[in-house]
């Protein structure tokens, strides 16, 4: 209970954080920069994805987009892994590279936005059959991967077990130890 002087007002408990008076307060700046790259990351490196839906995997790196993440592919007729986006933090980056095609296709972040759906008036659209097949990816996106996959499976091909390197999944077993592996 607080403590009453004679006069009956309460006693103000003091602060235990007392700011300084002479200092203003500190303005947060905010910034997105995109991340630096990690210099064992260059375009055309495989890189091993640490979570996801491809965990696992061996992907090539293609390059860096605005945002900081990595733009990545399997390719998808090698091991299955799309085009896709990758923050650099769940990868490792291998020493092996491979040689990307000369002209890449024009991929940004604005390539992944998602296309804004139409919402139904009546509560019976929730339930159409017409919703239930599901959305793949789109005509270009699929035209883009199928170029992309063509250009880079011949440099693959050139060098030997290549291929069957990317289609083999990473994994560690009992007693294997990452910090002391060489990738």
């Amino acid at each position: 209970m607080p403590k009453e002087t004679k006069k009956g007002a309460k006693e103000a408990k003091t602060p235990r954080f007392y700011p300084a008076d002479d200092l203003p307060p500190a303005k947060v700046k905010m910034v997105n920069n995109p991340c630096k790259l990690r210099a064992s990351i260059t375009p055309g490196t495989i890189l091993i994805l640490l979570s996801g839906r491809f965990r696992g995997k061996r992907v090539v790196f293609l390059k860096q987009l605005d945002s900081g993440l990595l733009l990545v592919t399997g390719p998808y007729s090698c091991n299955g892994v799309p085009i896709k986006r990758v923050n650099q933090a769940y990868v490792i980056a291998t020493s092996q590279k491979v040689e990307l095609p000369k002209k890449l296709p024009a991929i940004d972040d604005a390539y992944f936005a998602r296309e804004a759906e139409e919402k139904a008036e009546d509560d019976e659209g929730v339930f159409s059959a017409e919703k239930a097949g599901g959305s793949g990816p789109s005509e270009k996106r699929k035209a883009d991967q199928e170029a992309l996959d063509k250009a880079m499976m011949a440099s693959i091909k050139k060098v030997e077990m290549l291929e069957a390197y990317l289609q083999a999944k990473f994994s560690l077993k009992n007693g294997d130890k990452p910090h002391e592996m060489v990738f």
